[in-house]
């Protein structure tokens, strides 16, 4: 009896050990991809082996900036472009696809004859969803083919670094409903609602000009989840990104379950070869919460790039091409990042000892050194941010930054890596700045973020919604106006949700807090529960990944605009604020996951702060106690909100909103653990 019940015992573990393994096999890419990623494979039918890119040496724990050298050659992209038309060829594709540098300068963008340029933009799946940007088709010969492989290739260079290489499948995973797609009653993914950052309408993000290099350039349709997007690396550095669409939708993965067969994954991965990620930092090595991210379904051996000469082929096979606002049709050279030609470069005086770069012009200037706000008429007699002020606040942050363990970076142990933006009350920007290795993508999201949590915190937020009568306007496949929308019915739907002075009473609103009203469910993940008021329903398909809510509609417009502007189709090109108004407040759009708060003096609103690029704990943790840090600096004169007056004091439909969220133990070096407590 004894031995049966043993027996049963190592039954029921060698089960549970098959289920673990066959798990495994199912949905960690990470054990699959890496062990073909990490063998000499036989890549092309001429015998070619390759060998993944890995660091030169042990990645050092000081960010080092690349050399004069270290970029995209001319040669470079032809090579890449080159390697994503033999992949193409041999699998009876034709593609467009796009080469970009690490700042957004669109390097080339190549279409093969026999694309189809109409593009769809679709979440497909569990239904058709016919609100926002779900469901518009970009109609032959408008660009959209190229608009498309554009988006794929700032976001695989936007959200990557020397420390992670993601993909746009990655973004696909994390800016979902769920996180993991598909477990149920999962919160929404870390990155959610980022998708809608480097919007063509930014006035932080710059635009095409043939005699000027320097970036962040703006991206067509925002970061892409579609899967087809890939960094490019030289040195172990992100030198630019990659994009591919052949099959004109643009779309998302929503089953992460299974092992995709995606003719645009395949060609981009093709197109990276010599150029790719160093297999220690891809997505697939980096966990979140425990899972780990996804950075590509294809395999090594599921590609064969050929090494036909791209001078060869490219007036047989295609044409490099034009597209209006982005590229003159030639190929041109990558920006060295870090240094002043890619508008990013180190600073050795305003931030000296912080390791701070910021953000600089054709003439090497400084674009936002810090300033006093420009609100006084708004704020109650009380003083606005002096210049000194900001500046304290920016080196706080940043050394709370340079002190913080990472989360989505390799190997364990580096430090965050961020972008931090801080506005006045009125969102005017008053400086910026970043550390050596942040990624781009953070450096809009960061501003947006610090504008959020401005807005939301001000007691006119209310008011100003209700003012933009301007209708948001849902279009149908052929870009006729189908429907519109009116962002006032947010604050009605707001007000009925938290109550009667939501958003007029003074309530200081971080971008987790304003987040969790943004969430498809409320509480965030609970599927039982209905929508938070920021966002549309998923139960009456209202709700895609391209159909967000009050984040989309305040931009809906501005997007349109530009791309028919792109598509040299239809009137004039955006203006640089995003939302029906000439006002600053929320002029590159807003943001609904982590890492922003609001600055006060006493109870006074008088800005915010946004931090982005790292874990949205890390964000949460720098935008909170770097200010805390500035305040003690500066003898109390500035503070974070009071702790009467956070969102944590209110229990909507029962749940409790969330003011910040700091990671425990969170720097290297030290035993310190609950480093935000009682501030």
């Amino acid at each position: 009896m004894r031995n049966t019940k043993r027996l049963t015992v190592l039954s029921l573990l060698l089960l549970a050990l098959i289920s673990h393994a066959q798990q495994q096999r199912t949905i960690d890419l990470g054990t699959k991809f890496n062990a073909v990623g990490e063998m000499n494979i036989d890549f092309t039918n001429e015998g070619t082996i390759w060998t993944p890119q890995s660091f030169p040496n042990s990645p050092p724990s000081v960010v080092t900036i690349a050399p004069s050298d270290n970029h995209l050659s001319i040669d470079n992209v032809k090579q890449v472009l080159a390697q994503a038309i033999g992949q193409a060829q041999s699998s009876g594709q034709f593609a467009t696809i796009a080469v970009v540098d690490r700042v957004g300068n669109v390097l080339a963008v190549y279409r093969m004859n026999g694309v189809d340029t109409q593009v769809t933009l679709t979440s497909a799946v569990p239904a058709v969803v016919e609100k926002g940007l779900d469901n518009i088709v970009l109609p032959s010969g408008a660009d959209g083919d190229a608009l498309a492989a554009i988006a794929k290739a700032i976001t695989g260079a936007y959200l990557s670094s020397s420390g992670n290489a993601f993909s746009t499948r990655t973004a696909g995973q994390i800016i979902q409903e769920h996180f993991n797609p598909g477990e149920r009653n999962q919160p929404s993914g870390p990155l959610f609602g980022v998708q809608f950052s480097q919007l063509p309408c930014s006035d932080f993000t710059l635009r095409y000009d043939p005699t000027k290099n320097q970036g962040p350039q703006r991206s067509p349709l925002g970061l892409s989840a579609d899967p087809g997007g890939f960094p490019l690396y030289k040195n172990g550095k992100v030198v630019g990104g990659v994009g591919v669409i052949s099959d004109n939708i643009y779309s998302i993965d929503k089953n992460i379950m299974d092992f995709d067969q995606d003719n645009d994954e395949k060609i981009a991965l093709a197109a990276t070869f010599g150029f790719d990620a160093p297999v220690e930092i891809r997505a697939n090595r980096i966990t979140v919460d425990g899972k780990t991210l996804r950075y590509s379904d294809t395999l090594s051996s599921d590609i064969s790039p050929s090494g036909t000469n791209f001078d060869t082929i490219a007036a047989t096979v295609g044409n490099l091409i034009a597209v209006n606002a982005y590229t003159d049709g030639t190929i041109k050279r990558g920006m060295v990042f870090g240094h002043e030609e890619s508008g990013i470069r180190a600073d050795s005086t305003l931030y000296n000892g912080l390791n701070g770069f910021v953000f600089v012009d054709e003439t090497d200037t400084n674009r936002f050194v810090p300033q006093a706000g420009n609100d006084a008429a708004f704020i109650n007699s009380v003083a606005p941010l002096s210049a000194n002020e900001v500046q304290e606040i920016l080196k706080a942050a940043l050394d709370v930054a340079n002190r913080a363990r990472a989360q989505i970076r390799q190997p364990l142990g580096s430090q965050a890596q961020v972008t931090i933006a801080v506005v006045d009350s009125q969102g005017n920007n008053l400086a910026m700045v970043r550390t050596p290795d942040a990624p781009v993508f953070g450096s809009d999201v960061a501003l947006q973020k610090a504008r959020t949590a401005a807005f939301f915190s001000n007691i006119d937020a209310a008011t100003f919604l209700n003012n933009l009568t301007t209708p948001t306007n849902y279009f149908d496949t052929d870009l006729m106006v189908k429907e519109t929308i009116a962002i006032p019915d947010y604050v009605t739907a707001i007000k009925s949700f938290v109550g009667n002075n939501a958003l007029s009473d003074g309530t200081a609103f971080s971008d987790r807090a304003g987040g969790n009203l943004s969430r498809p469910f409320y509480a965030d993940g609970i599927e039982k529960n209905a929508h938070g008021p920021l966002s549309k329903s998923i139960r009456n398909n209202e709700w895609s990944f391209l159909s967000t809510g009050l984040q989309l509609d305040l931009v809906m417009n501005k997007i349109i605009q530009h791309v028919l502007f792109a598509a040299a189709a239809a009137g004039t090109d955006v203006d640089n604020v995003c939302t029906s108004t000439t006002s600053a407040r929320l002029a590159n759009g807003i943001q609904i996951f982590p890492g922003s708060v609001p600055i006060y003096r006493g109870n006074q609103l008088i800005g915010g702060i946004g931090v982005s690029g790292d874990g949205v704990d890390q964000d949460d943790m720098i935008a909170f106690l770097g200010l805390h840090n500035a305040a003690i600096q500066l003898s109390g004169s500035i503070n974070n909100a009071p702790a009467a007056m956070r969102a944590d004091t209110l229990t909507p439909q029962g749940t409790r909103l969330r003011f910040v969220q700091c990671p425990f133990s969170p720097f290297n070096g030290s035993s310190e653990q609950n480093v935000c407590r009682g501030k």
